[in-house]
C-alpha cells in the first residue's frame, strides 16, 4: 500500500518548521556548518524535503520543471554530503524554504486540496512538540481548517 501524497505535503511543512526553529538563531553559513548537532539535522530535513518533493511531482502535485531543482539538492546532499558546500546549505535554509512553504500553501488553497487528515495525524505523532503542534494548528487556521 502506497503512502498517500497529502502526507508527503505535510512532511515538507514539518521539516521547514523544524529547519527554521534549529536555525533561527543561526547567523552564517559557518556557524551553522560548524555546529554539528543544528548542521546534522539540518541536512537530514533538507533531505525530506527533497525526498517529499520527488513523490509530490511524481503525484503530479508538483510542477517538474519548477521544483525539480529541491530533488536535485536532495541527490546532491544525499550522495555528496561530505562535499557540501555550507554557503549553499544556508542560502537554502534562510532563501528558499519560506517561499518553498507559501507555495505549497497557495497550491493547496488553488486546488481545494484537503490536507486536514495529514496534519491531524502529524499532530498525534508529535503531540509532546509543542511548538511543532502550535504550528500545524495554525497552519490549519492558514488552511481554514477547523480543529
Amino acid at each position: 500500500m502506497s503512502r498517500d501524497f497529502r502526507l508527503y505535503i505535510v512532511d515538507i511543512f514539518i521539516a521547514i518548521n523544524k529547519i527554521n526553529r534549529y536555525t533561527h538563531e543561526i547567523t552564517d553559513a559557518q556557524s551553522l556548518r560548524w555546529n554539528e548537532i543544528l548542521w546534522d539535522a539540518t541536512i537530514r530535513e533538507l533531505e525530506i524535503i527533497g525526498e517529499s518533493t520527488r513523490v509530490l511531482i511524481e503525484s503530479d502535485f508538483l510542477n517538474n520543471k519548477k521544483y525539480r531543482k529541491i530533488v536535485d539538492f536532495r541527490n546532491i546532499i544525499a550522495h555528496g554530503y561530505f562535499g557540501l558546500d555550507e554557503d549553499e546549505v544556508f542560502y537554502v535554509v534562510t532563501n528558499k524554504l519560506l517561499p518553498f512553504e507559501t507555495e505549497l500553501i497557495q497550491l493547496i488553497l488553488q486546488n481545494n486540496l484537503d490536507i486536514k487528515e495529514a496534519i491531524l495525524l502529524a499532530m498525534q505523532e508529535n503531540e509532546k512538540i509543542k511548538s511543532l503542534t502550535d504550528y500545524l494548528e495554525n497552519l490549519q487556521k492558514e488552511l481554514k481548517y477547523a480543529r
